[in-house]
């Protein structure tokens, strides 16, 4: 038998945790009336001058263990503000990253920045809950979702009024994703099975994603030329965590990926793979 992987691990803890949530719809949707209204996440990158950063909160990761265990969600959101990003990320998974629904709290009410709740989601009750902890975004990763519940997913997210990033890995997974209605993509350069970076992917699969869909490349962002990379590549946000959590100086780091001109990603044909999902 093979080895179980992060992925698989972290996925079978979400969906067993899921399986005894009991909680009904309407009762999910009467706190969701509470919640502070939305702040517009995909705006906010459509809006930005040059290459948008998200900036990640988290504590620790599987793979690398802990990054920074007794960080201040507040004062690292308004140092990622002051070097300028455009919207933040923040982990709210528990057990196997050490965030938390108070983190997201805390960090959205530090700035005036959109917020992304980057957590393993896997059911309408996720989505829910991203809501009313006050998330403006909410991330769907394809590999670990079905075509039903990634349509579904994807659907309650507007429904709520957020925006979703839907997270991708290849060919395949984008197909998926532009099937589901995605207007904002994240090609994750990390397997999430081995959680090893290839920074290459990014730009292998730029070509692929229509013109009109918002592109996010996500991990493997160390610095200003990487950032430049990516931006020549068409990308127009980059979402970073582990190189702004582990730098002396958070907003000077935020700073240097910040603004970097786009250019155009090439269009697809309308008769191509990707194409054809339009």
């Amino acid at each position: 038998m093979a080895p179980v992987t992060y992925l698989e691990k972290i996925v079978a803890a979400h969906r067993a945790r899921a399986a005894t949530d009991r909680r009904e719809r309407h009762a999910l949707f009467a706190q969701v009336d509470a919640a502070p209204a939305p702040r517009g996440f995909v705006d906010r990158l459509a809006g930005h001058k040059g290459l948008a950063v998200v900036a990640e909160i988290k504590r620790r990761s599987p793979s690398k263990g802990d990054i920074d265990p007794a960080l201040d969600p507040e004062a690292v959101a308004r140092e990622y503000a002051s070097g300028g990003a455009a919207c933040l990320s923040v982990l709210t998974d528990e057990r196997f990253f050490g965030g938390s629904a108070q983190d997201l709290a805390a960090a959205r009410g530090a700035c005036s920045l959109p917020v992304l709740r980057k957590d393993f989601i896997v059911s309408e009750a996720d989505v829910c809950d991203a809501r009313v902890m006050g998330a403006d975004a909410v991330l769907l990763i394809a590999g670990v979702l079905s075509d039903e519940e990634l349509g579904r997913f994807h659907a309650l997210v507007h429904e709520l009024a957020m925006d979703a990033l839907v997270e991708v890995y290849d060919e395949a997974e984008l197909d998926r994703a532009l099937a589901s209605g995605a207007e904002l993509v994240g090609v994750n350069q990390r397997d999430l099975a081995t959680f090893e970076v290839d920074t290459g992917r990014a730009a292998r699969l730029a070509v692929s994603i229509p013109p009109e869909v918002l592109a996010v490349a996500e991990s493997g962002v160390g610095g200003a030329e990487d950032a430049r990379a990516l931006a020549d590549a068409g990308y127009q946000a980059v979402l970073v965590g582990d190189s702004l959590l582990r730098a002396r100086d958070r907003r000077e780091a935020v700073s240097v990926l910040d603004g970097h001109v786009v250019a155009p990603r090439a269009d697809v044909e309308v008769s191509g793979r990707a194409g054809a999902q339009r």
